[in-house]
């Protein structure tokens, strides 16, 4: 059997593994199985990749250890990175809420990835089999387009992402890996993905299909204010994927509906000149006509605006403020964006991702218990996480 031998061995060719190679010195190899590198990075933001966000901090992560992902995230920010994007003359544009993304392609990131990565090499189409350490050297055993053969390296870095997309790929194969090393997992689950309903609520919903709404949603501590969409499983848009890193099985949202509408305010107001008028008609002037029916048949709304008491407009705007919907379940790693939890953090140094238990091991990206929000987020974490590993394997270790 042919074998390899490397300084640096990095398994998976994505946003993190690119980033570390980058950075990592010479005697690099990256591998991945798929085609191409960077595959989740060239379907993201629509094709154009939310590559970062400007509002990027320790804050906008979810994690068991919320203050591990502090260091790295302070050492490569998201504006070390608008520079690097600067340099390779890569034009950007923001979009709502400090969202940057390509104003061509993404495709633009991988090539400015691989730009930066040499002279580091990249296998593809190759698969990861047992992987061992003899007390100096890791041994990974590898089958490179049907030949079988065997890397040793100094550093072995995970970056092999979560569990989230498998129609590309993935498999959760970084957890195995480190389970393997001594590490231990925190529960992992769908993050940033639509949420489902019973299918009373489903049924209820279908009329609404394809519906956005401005709302507050909130739920164990999460809260934002972004865009609702009804779809045929049940709800998605930004406010939803935002929210479903918080949600558990059994717990409520409360969904505050047009939350820049003082709409006590506004119908008593409108009373006045538009009493005549039925309520559901003034209020589809505030929210989509659609939903506006949905909520007279499940709320009881009729009668004219000029109808309802003082009390009946405050008990409308109550119900708008906190509409308790109880979803059954998301629609699961399928079309969710990333994986909550991972490889638990107590182990690993948050300096330069490196294993407290195997000295040479470093786990980046993904794989690790650290999740961000919708918006570049997660990017910013693979950029900054795979640039701390990749200095310390540069200067030569920690």
């Amino acid at each position: 059997m042919r074998s390899h031998d490397v300084t640096t061995l990095i398994l998976g060719a994505g946003a993190a593994g690119l980033m570390c190679a980058a950075h990592a010195g010479s005697g690099t190899l990256v591998i991945d199985h798929a085609k191409a590198p960077g595959e989740k990075i060239r379907i993201s933001g629509g094709g154009r990749c939310n590559f970062t966000n400007l509002h990027a901090g320790p804050d906008n992560f979810l994690s068991q250890n919320p203050h591990f992902a502090k260091s790295a995230l302070s050492r490569y920010t998201q504006w070390d990175f608008l520079d690097l994007v600067a340099r390779h003359g890569i034009p950007w544009h923001e979009k709502t809420l400090g969202q940057l993304f390509c104003d061509r392609s993404a495709r633009d990131i991988i090539g400015m990835l691989l730009s930066e990565m040499r002279p580091a090499e990249l296998w593809l189409r190759t698969e990861i089999g047992e992987i061992g350490h003899d007390g100096s050297r890791f041994r990974v055993a590898l089958t490179r387009e049907g030949a079988p053969l065997t890397v040793t390296a100094r550093n072995l870095v995970v970056a092999t992402g979560g569990k989230s997309i498998p129609k590309m790929g993935a498999t959760g194969i970084g957890y195995r890996i480190a389970e393997q090393f001594g590490h231990a997992l925190t529960d992992t689950r769908p993050g940033l993905v639509p949420l489902t309903f019973d299918e009373a609520r489903k049924a209820a919903f279908a009329a609404l299909a394809g519906t956005s709404v401005p709302t507050r949603i909130t739920c164990n501590g999460g809260s934002f204010d972004e865009a609702m969409l009804f779809t045929h499983r049940g709800l998605s848009g930004p406010a939803i994927l935002q929210v479903s890193s918080y949600w558990r099985e059994g717990d409520s949202l409360s969904v505050h509906l047009a939350p820049d509408t003082p709409l006590y305010e506004a119908l008593r107001a409108r009373r006045q000149t538009d009493g005549a008028k039925a309520l559901t008609t003034v209020l589809a002037d505030i929210l989509p006509r659609a939903l506006v029916a949905h909520l007279a048949a499940e709320w009881g709304l009729t009668g004219n605006l000029g109808d309802q008491s003082d009390k009946a407009l405050r008990a409308l705007e109550d119900s708008a403020r906190d509409w308790r919907l109880t979803p059954t379940s998301s629609e699961g790693y399928r079309t969710a964006e990333v994986t909550l939890g991972g490889v638990a953090t107590d182990k690993l140094s948050s300096r330069t991702m490196e294993s407290q238990l195997r000295p040479g091991l470093y786990l980046i990206g993904e794989v690790v218990d650290v999740t961000g929000w919708l918006g570049g987020y997660n990017f910013q974490w693979a950029w900054s996480s795979g640039h701390a590993a990749g200095s310390a394997i540069a200067a030569g270790g920690s």
